[in-house]
């Protein structure tokens, strides 16, 4: 069992940054692909990044490339999603996940540990 623990949102203006954060329980963390995904009031979960377990490949949605960075410190258990340049449109419910076998080659959610989700507001 992973548990997943996001922190870090909040409300920021357009153009802000936040970076969010999401502490994992593993015992072996770095063996585990880790990603960011977000839901917006009425949509669906929608695939924001995520890195593989291994090789440092990362892969983004379209919709944030250039703006969003993920990164993982394997000695603190812990993922980021840093977020600059923040439009209205990215705003959510952020959620965590884990996966021990996602390669980082494509979207996927199929990930078998997920977080409580931690809100970001980008007010206009």
């Amino acid at each position: 069992q992973v548990q997943l623990v996001e922190s870090g949102g909040g409300l920021v203006q357009v153009g802000g940054s936040l970076r969010l954060s999401c502490a994992a329980s593993a015992r072996t963390f770095s063996n585990y692909a880790m990603g960011w995904f977000r839901q917006a009031p009425g949509k669906e979960r929608e695939f924001v990044t995520a890195t593989a377990w291994t090789g440092g490949r990362t892969y983004y949605a379209d919709s944030v490339k250039g703006r969003f960075t993920i990164s993982r410190d394997n000695a603190k258990n812990t993922v980021y999603l840093q977020m600059n340049s923040l439009k209205p449109e990215d705003t959510a419910v952020y959620y965590c996940a884990a996966d021990p076998y996602y390669s980082a080659q494509g979207i996927s959610y199929s990930f078998e540990y997920w977080g409580q989700g931690t809100q970001v507001t980008v007010s206009s």
